[in-house]
């Protein structure tokens, strides 16, 4: 969660430098070549997925990948990492009112206060926003970065209904490759920018760092992590996402950071604590 939390503020740098459907592409291509032997070794050459499976991966890749990486990397180029890591930290609640809606879950009522916490967060950061009371941001930002946490929202309903019928890498696998293909339209225009990186070692650095370990790294941590403790306590850790990437936006990027930001991380953590004393 904390790599996940640092990676907000990198994809602000790379999303001021390179394409967004650039960044994007080569994110998954990158996480390709890393996946592509570990699934090998740890899954077996025949691990493929039957058609169906296929097919929800690919839904996956669309909500999880494209469109999660569209309204992020998009949403960055109007909006503080601050901001956009208080947004993102919105997750859970969406998550609750997308399995209430679709999978017909019973929504627990601490979930409905976690929703309301979630909504007053983000109703301070834009009744804020268009008074002009904030630092650095934009409301459209934050809206872009919000079509993104529905994306992945949206994922991760998909990945209810076939846990535990496709190991994690080969899942992760299909799903990078699945939204390589997805982006590559869109990239093709714009391919021509990859010789920045050539020239920038500290950019396609951080293009590197940013593919193994929000595609790679996180994904493999978070999984390991739930095999030796409880769901519930794993969720806990989810508030260090938005605290991260405080962090960085603030120290790295010089962010300012206001008595508002305050109030609403202070909202968004008791949201996050509340939807998982639920889950527990």
């Amino acid at each position: 969660m904390a790599l996940v939390g640092a990676n907000v503020a990198v994809a602000k740098v790379l999303s001021e430098a390179l394409p967004i459907a650039v960044v994007a592409f080569l994110r998954c291509v990158l996480a390709c070549l890393v996946l592509w032997p570990l699934a090998r070794v740890r899954d077996g050459a025949g691990a493929v997925p039957g058609r169906a499976l296929r097919l929800n991966l690919a839904l996956q890749a669309v909500f999880g990948t494209a469109i999660y990486n569209a309204g992020l990397l998009a949403g960055l180029r109007l909006t503080g990492a601050l901001e956009a890591g208080l947004v993102l930290s919105t997750l859970p609640a969406v998550v609750a009112l997308g399995a209430a809606a679709w999978l017909r879950e019973t929504v627990p009522a601490r979930v409905w206060a976690a929703v309301a916490l979630a909504v007053a967060a983000m109703g301070a950061i834009t009744v804020a926003r268009t008074d002009g009371a904030a630092g650095d941001g934009s409301a459209l930002g934050n809206l872009l970065v919000f079509a993104g946490v529905c994306g992945e929202a949206i994922y991760v309903l998909l990945a209810r209904r076939i846990a535990g019928r496709v190991p994690v890498l080969t899942a992760s696998l299909w799903m990078q490759a699945w939204s390589a293909a997805v982006l590559l339209p869109f990239a093709l225009p714009g391919l021509d920018a990859v010789g920045a990186l050539a020239a920038s070692p500290g950019l396609a650095g951080l293009l590197l760092f940013h593919s193994l370990t929000a595609s790679v790294l996180c994904v493999v941590l978070w999984y390991a992590g739930l095999r030796r403790v409880p769901a519930g306590v794993a969720g806990l850790f989810t508030a260090f996402l938005p605290a991260t990437a405080a962090f960085v936006a603030v120290s790295v990027l010089g962010e300012p950071f206001s008595a508002l930001h305050a109030a609403a991380f202070g909202l968004m953590g008791a949201s996050l604590l509340l939807a998982v004393l639920a889950r527990r």
